[in-house]
């Protein structure tokens, strides 16, 4: 689609929403469709590893976050995978006890203890990756090469206008390299 026609569908969205008298329209109001798109990619995300696999969707974050031979602490994990501090606790610990992680010893504050894969844990990302990029390639089928090309791009627009909202605030990938000490 060429730009200007991009444009006029954009300015006449706009327009006639503005002309419902600034009604908010759950149903055509981006937020809230980002949010269950958000949730209906997840959850079919989640069929790939949660029966099979037995993991949690915080779980499958923090393993992927983790699963290339990262280390991070947990203070960055949940930037990096989008949950939050009792999230990303919750899903350590219950990896933990299956021994798919292991906290390092750190000086100091046990908050910076780094978090790392076992080898058991590093086992499994790579027996669910494929798994996972098969659904990926499933959820994205219906889209051509230059729609995919087109949504990657709005995506990082949306991504830099939220930022410059949020005062720069950004998901954090920032990771501890093995050997990186």
């Amino acid at each position: 689609m060429n730009r200007r026609i991009l444009e006029q569908q954009h300015s006449g969205t706009r327009s006639s929403r503005a002309g419902h008298g600034g009604k908010l329209d759950l149903q055509e109001y981006f937020p809230y469709r980002i949010a269950v798109l958000a949730e209906q990619v997840s959850l079919a995300v989640a069929q790939v590893y949660a029966d099979r696999f037995e993991l949690t969707r915080q779980e499958w974050r923090v393993l992927a976050a983790l699963g290339g031979g990262s280390r991070m602490v947990a203070a960055q994990i949940g930037p990096a995978t989008g949950l939050d501090k009792m999230q990303v606790s919750r899903a350590l610990d219950g990896m933990e006890k299956r021994q798919l992680i292991v906290r390092e010893e750190a000086r100091g504050d046990r908050r910076k203890r780094p978090v790392r894969v076992t080898t058991a844990g590093a086992a499994l990302f790579r027996e669910i990756a494929p798994f996972a990029l098969n659904r990926e390639k499933e959820l994205l089928a219906g889209l051509l090469p230059g729609e995919l090309r087109q949504l990657d791009l709005l995506m990082s627009k949306i991504s830099a206008a939220a930022q410059a909202i949020t005062g720069g605030t950004s998901v954090d990938t920032k990771v501890i390299r093995p050997g990186a000490d």
